[in-house]
Formats: C-alpha cells, structure tokens, sequence
C-alpha cells in the first residue's frame, strides 16, 4: 500500500522529511514535487531501486537519461568532471531553478552509471526536493511522471497521481498542485550552451 503525506513548501515538516528519507534509504521509490511536474525518484546509490524506476519507465537502466537531483551545486565535483568557469557561472544564475543541466561525467559515478558520458544536474527551486536530498545527504535520481492522456503531459494534481500511482511507488508526496511545464533542459557539455528542450525555465540566464 502506497503511503500518501501532505508537506508544505513553505515550510516542511520534519517529521513528515524523517519518513520520505527512511523510505528512500530503505530503497523505496518516492513522487514528490519540484518547481516543474512531479517526478518519481529514488536513493541514486540503491541500485535495487534504480532498477525498479527503469522498469517502470520501461528502459535499460545504464541507458537511462534520468537526472541527478541535489540540493546545491555542492555535489556537483562528486559526479561531474571539472568545469571551466563560463559554465560555473551559468549554473550559479540559474540554479535553484526549473533547469536540467547537461554536463560532463566524472568517473566517480555510482556503478550503474559508469558508461555514462554525460549527467543531467538538477537543483529545482522546491524546499520539500531539496529537504530531503540535503536530508538524504545525496542525489535522488529522478524522472517525470508522465501522464498517459494525449491532452495532458503532465498530472498536476497530487490526489490523481497518487490514484494512479498506488501500489506502484511506496510513498506520494502532496506537495500542492504541480506545474504542467517540465524544466529546461540545457547541454553545457560543448564550447556554446545548446538548449535541448525549451520548458519552464526562461534562456535568459545564458
């Protein structure tokens, strides 16, 4: 049975942060909200539980392209290769923010990833996200629910997704109503920032 809490951005409970972390070092798999659409996530060093989120996907997990999240950009030397100043800056104005971030893998990336060239960085602007990784004390690796309705790519309301996710995920966060729009994503991995998908977050900050 899946366990549905409500935790307010504003200001969220530890008591209810306490839970969603036990359930993801337990290796459960958690949908909670970001500053775009909900995602569904999971502890990035239980590879038990990456493997369930690729299944649902319905992909290889080391060919997977679901991002890292984190809290700051503190984490950033552990799975990404040096970057030059340029692009530290780029992040420096966008994040936190509704942003995916193309960039360079370091080698210390978790097994399952090691033939990864590329990660995608995200620091959404959600107190409840970021909570829980900083809680945590690593990444979730996360992916968007998608919504299998042609007119709606996204669920926005938490009472829904939690309908449709129950009995498939341990836990859903109602974190309020999500946004409709997925984040932006953008490839710094070259010489000239490439906007890879126009979303939520404005180019301005390149």
């Amino acid at each position: 049975m899946t366990e549905f809490i409500k935790i307010y951005n504003e200001n969220p409970n530890q008591k209810e942060i306490d839970k969603v972390v036990k359930v993801l070092q337990n290796g459960g798999l958690i949908i909670y909200p970001t500053d775009t659409v909900y995602g569904l996530g999971c502890d990035i060093t239980n590879t038990k539980a990456l493997e369930k989120v690729a299944k649902i996907k319905g992909v290889k997990l080391e060919k997977s392209s679901f991002s890292f999240v984190c809290n700051d950009l503190s984490h950033l030397s552990d799975y990404v290769k040096q970057i030059d100043t340029p692009t530290y800056k780029i992040l420096k104005r966008a994040l936190p923010g509704p942003y995916t971030f193309i960039l360079p893998g370091s080698n210390s990336l978790p097994k399952v990833f090691k033939k990864r060239k590329t990660v995608g960085i995200r620091v959404p602007d959600n107190n409840i996200a970021r909570t829980i990784v900083a809680q945590l004390g690593n990444p979730i690796v996360s992916t968007s629910i998608h919504d299998e309705d042609d007119v709606l790519e996204y669920t926005t309301d938490p009472e829904l997704i939690f309908e449709k996710w129950n009995n498939k995920v341990d836990l859903v966060i109602d974190g309020g109503y999500g946004d409709n729009e997925a984040s932006t994503v953008i490839d710094l991995t070259d010489d000239y920032p490439e906007v890879l998908r126009e979303g939520k977050g404005s180019l301005d900050i390149l």
